[in-house]
C-alpha cells in the first residue's frame, strides 16, 4: 500500500469514527474528524494543493509549547526511506600519468572522475583542494593491485576524462524536448515514492530524502579539509526513524539498514554520519511542513517574547561591564557585543576545522583599538565569510576590551574567562530559552521594521515600494553579516540590463517621433517630450536596429523550420519556399524604412494610432523605463549582499505579510513560491498586524 492509499484510508476511518489506534492522536478534536467527514461525504473536485490535504495546524487552539519541549511529536510515521544516488558506471576514458595513459579501476576512476569534472574551476587550482584530493585518491588506488602506482600529482592529467564530461554536456544541450521531457519522467517515477510521509494520518512532504552522492568536499572559504573524498553513502550506515507498527522500507538489494528506531520524541526520519567531517546527516519534512512551521513560529515567538524583557537585561549587563569580578566583565562585554553587533556566540575549533570565530573566540588580532572608543573586527565567521566592522562603543567596552587584550597577548582569546555554554547559560537564567540566535533574530526583526517604516512611502510605485523592501532586507543581511561574493558575470549582466533600459527608451523615442509627425503643436503642449533621449547616439541606433532586424529574420525562419516539422510528423506537404522568401520580404520592407527614417528623422505613425492612444503609450513606457533602472539599481546594491538567509531565517515573516497587505504588494513580490509554502502560518494576519495589540497576543511587535 503507497502513502496515498494510507492517507485515504486513515481519512474513511476518521470520516468513519472508526480511526485504528496505530493513527490516532490524543490531541484531535470532534471538530477536526467532523470537518474530514464532510470532505468524504460529499466529494468533489480539488485544485492539487488541497489534494495534499494542507494542515492548518495554526488554526488550532492547542498549546503549541506542550510541543517543542521534548515531548511526543507524532503516534504514527510512515515513510519510504531515502534515495540512493546511482551506482557508478565506469567510461572507461583514461587519464594520462607522466605522458602515458593509465588503466584504473572503477573505483579509482570514480574518485579521478570528481576531479576531472572540476578542473577548469577555482577549487581545481586551490592547492589545499589538491593536495586533499590525491592523498584520499592515493588511498584509494593502494586498495587494489591492478591500479598503477602513481605518487606525483603534478604528472597526473586529468585533462581527456575532462573533456570527456564537456562533449556529454554538449550533448545534454542538444537533447530534443522528447528526450528531456522522458528523463524528467524517469526521474520523476523514481522520486515518487520518497516524497511523502504520513504523519499522524496526514501526509506530509519530506524535504532533503536523497542521500548525498560521493565526491570532493568544498567546504566554505578556506576550508582545511577542501578536496577531501566524501565516500559514499550505504545503506548500513543508515538508521530510519519510523512508527514501531509501520512497515519498514525495503533496502537496496543485498543490503540491511544499520538500524530501525522508534524515537516519537524525534521529528528525523533518517539518519547517517559522513566521513569528512565525522558529522551526522539527516533527512526532515520539508519547510512546508507542520512541523517545521511550529518549529519557526516558536522561533519567532521566542525572539517577540525578548521584547519584555530586553531593558532589564541591557541594564544589567550595563551595570555588569564595571563589575569587580573579570568573569562577569566579558560576559557583561559579550552581551553587549551580541546585542549591538548580532554576533553569533561562536565556538573553539579544532585544527581539522576552518578558522572561524564568534564573540566568544575573538582572539588578540581580531579587533584592534582607535581611542577613544572605535573597534575595528576583523575575523572569518560562520562559512568563513569575512566579517569587517568598525564601530563606536560605549567607553566603557573599549576600556574592557583593552584590558582583556593586554592581559591575554596576541595569539590567545580575548574572552578567555569565557565559553559558549556559560554565556548561553546565563542567558538563559535571563529569560527563559534566551540565547545569542534570539538576539539576531530580534535585532534583524527589529532592523527590518524599521527600515520598512522610514523607506516605504505608500504613495510609490510598485517597482518603488519593492526597492524600498530590498533595502530593507539588506540592513538586515548587513546587520547579520551576510555577504557574497559578486557573480563574475555580474558586469555583463548590468550591461544587458543597461542596453535593455536603452531599448525601452528606444521605443519611446519611436513614438515621441510619432506623436509630433501627427500634431506638430505638440511640442510646446507637452515640452518634457521634447527632450531626446540622452543616451541614444546614433551608432547605437543603427546597431539596434540591425540587431532586431537579424532577430526577425530568425523568428521567421525558425518558425517556418517548426511548422515543416510539426507537417512532416503528421504526414502533410511542407510549406513552399516561396512562403519564406515572401515573409523575409517584410522584413526587407521594414529594414528600409528604417533607414528612411534615420535619414529623414520623422517616423510615420500606423493608419489606427491616435494621439491619446501614442500618449498612453508613452505614459506605459515611462512605467517600464523607471521599473528597469529600478531593478537595475537594486541589483547593482545587491551584488555582495545574500538577502535569502535573513529573509527565511532571521526576519519574522509576518512583518513581511502585514507591509504587502498594507501596501497592496502581491506575497509573491517578497517571497519565492518556496517561503510561501514554508510561512503558510504567517500569512493569516492582517495589514495592522504590526501595531495591534490584539493581533499580537500576548505583547506587541514594538522594537
Amino acid at each position: 500500500m503507497d502513502i496515498d492509499e494510507k492517507v485515504k484510508k486513515n481519512l474513511k476511518k476518521r470520516a468513519m469514527g472508526k480511526e485504528s489506534e496505530s493513527v490516532s492522536s490524543p490531541k484531535r478534536s470532534k471538530a477536526n474528524d467532523g470537518a474530514v467527514a464532510t470532505k468524504e461525504a460529499k466529494p468533489k473536485k480539488k485544485t492539487k494543493e488541497e489534494e495534499e490535504e494542507i494542515y492548518k495546524w495554526w488554526e488550532e487552539e492547542r498549546q503549541r509549547d506542550e510541543e517543542a519541549d521534548g515531548t511526543i511529536k507524532w503516534t504514527q510515521l510512515e515513510h519510504n526511506g531515502v534515495l540512493f544516488p546511482p551506482e557508478y558506471v565506469p567510461h572507461g576514458v583514461k587519464m594520462r600519468y607522466n605522458g602515458k595513459p593509465i588503466t584504473l579501476t572503477p573505483e579509482a576512476e570514480e574518485v579521478a572522475s570528481f576531479f576531472a569534472a572540476l578542473l577548469e574551476t577555482d577549487h581545481a587550482k586551490n592547492p589545499t583542494f589538491q593536495k586533499n584530493f590525491f592523498n584520499d585518491w592515493k588511498e584509494v588506488l593502494k586498495q587494489d593491485p591492478r591500479n598503477p602506482q602513481i605518487t606525483d600529482f603534478d604528472k597526473c592529467d586529468f585533462r581527456p576524462i575532462w573533456e570527456k564530461f564537456e562533449a556529454d554536456k554538449e550533448k545534454k544541450k542538444q537533447m530534443t524536448k522528447e528526450e528531456k521531457l522522458q528523463k524528467k519522467e524517469e526521474r520523476t517515477k523514481m522520486e515518487e515514492p520518497f516524497l511523502y510521509a504520513v504523519v499522524d494520518g496526514r501526509k506530509e512532504k519530506v524535504g532533503n530524502f536523497r542521500i548525498e552522492p560521493p565526491g570532493l568536499f568544498r567546504g566554505r572559504g578556506d576550508h582545511p579539509k577542501t578536496g577531501k573524498l566524501k565516500k559514499r553513502v550505504m545503506p548500513e550506515q543508515v538508521t530510519l526513524n519510523i512508527d514501531e507498527h509501520a512497515k519498514i522500507p525495503d533496502p537496496p538489494a543485498g543490503h540491511k539498514w544499520g538500524g530501525i528506531v522508534h524515537d516519537q520524541t524525534a521529528t528525523w526520519l533518517a539518519t547517517w554520519k559522513e566521513n569528512v567531517n565525522g558529522s551526522f546527516k539527516y533527512v526532515f519534512l520539508a519547510a512546508s511542513s507542520s512541523w517545521k512551521g511550529q518549529s519557526d513560529m516558536q522561533k519567532f515567538e521566542k525572539a517577540r517574547e525578548l521584547k519584555n524583557h530586553v531593558g532589564k537585561i541591557r541594564a544589567n549587563y550595563t551595570a555588569d561591564l564595571k563589575d569587580k569580578l573579570s568573569e562577569t566583565r566579558q560576559r557583561a562585554t559579550a552581551m553587549y557585543l551580541i546585542d549591538r553587533l548580532a554576533l553569533r556566540a561562536g565556538n573553539e575549533k579544532g585544527d581539522d576545522e576552518a578558522d572561524t570565530v564568534g564573540c566568544c573566540s575573538l582572539r588578540y588580532e581580531h579587533v584592534e583599538l582607535e581611542p577613544p572608543n572605535t573597534l575595528h573586527f576583523d575575523f572569518l565567521g560562520k562559512d568563513s565569510i569575512r566579517y569587517q566592522n568598525s564601530v563606536e562603543v560605549e567607553p566603557q567596552v573599549f576600556k574592557n576590551i583593552k584590558i582583556f587584550k593586554n592581559q591575554v597577548g596576541p595569539g590567545h582569546m580575548i574572552f578567555d574567562r569565557l565559553t559558549t555554554t556559560g554565556l548561553n547559560k546565563h542567558l538563559n537564567n535571563c529569560m527563559k530559552g534566551l540565547s545569542a540566535k534570539v538576539f539576531r533574530t530580534y535585532n534583524a526583526s527589529h532592523t527590518f521594521q524599521q527600515q520598512l517604516d522610514k523607506l516605504t512611502n505608500p504613495k510609490d510605485t510598485l517597482p518603488d515600494k519593492m526597492l524600498s523592501f530590498n533595502r530593507a532586507n539588506r540592513e538586515v543581511a548587513v546587520l547579520c553579516n551576510h555577504q557574497r561574493t559578486a557573480s563574475k558575470t555580474h558586469v555583463q549582466q548590468m550591461a544587458k540590463m543597461q542596453n535593455k533600459i536603452r531599448a525601452l527608451k528606444y521605443q519611446r523615442m519611436r513614438l515621441r517621433k510619432q506623436l509630433f509627425q501627427m500634431e506638430p503643436g505638440m511640442k510646446k503642449k507637452r515640452p518634457d517630450l521634447k527632450q531626446d533621449e540622452s543616451d541614444l547616439e546614433d551608432d547605437w541606433i543603427v546597431e539596434h536596429e540591425n540587431d532586431l532586424i537579424e532577430k526577425e529574420r530568425e523568428k521567421i525562419k525558425t518558425k517556418f523550420e517548426k511548422q515543416n516539422e510539426k507537417l512532416a510528423a503528421e504526414g502533410g506537404k511542407p510549406l513552399p519556399q516561396s512562403d519564406l522568401k515572401d515573409k523575409l520580404k517584410a522584413v526587407d520592407e521594414m529594414e528600409a524604412r528604417l533607414k528612411k527614417e534615420r535619414k529623414t528623422g520623422a517616423i510615420t505613425p500606423k493608419p489606427n494610432m491616435t494621439v491619446d492612444k501614442i500618449l498612453t503609450q508613452i505614459e506605459k513606457m515611462d512605467q517600464r523605463i523607471n521599473a528597469a533602472k529600478i531593478q537595475a539599481t537594486d541589483k547593482e546594491e545587491n551584488k555582495e549582499i545574500a538577502l535569502g538567509t535573513s529573509k527565511m531565517n532571521y526576519i519574522d515573516p509576518r512583518i513581511s505579510v502585514a507591509w504587502c497587505k498594507k501596501n497592496d504588494v502581491p506575497l509573491e513580490k517578497v517571497f519565492s513560491k518556496t517561503l510561501l509554502e514554508k510561512f503558510r502560518w504567517a500569512q493569516t494576519v492582517d495589514a495592522k498586524w504590526v501595531r495591534s495589540k490584539d493581533l499580537l497576543m500576548p505583547m506587541e511587535w514594538g522594537y
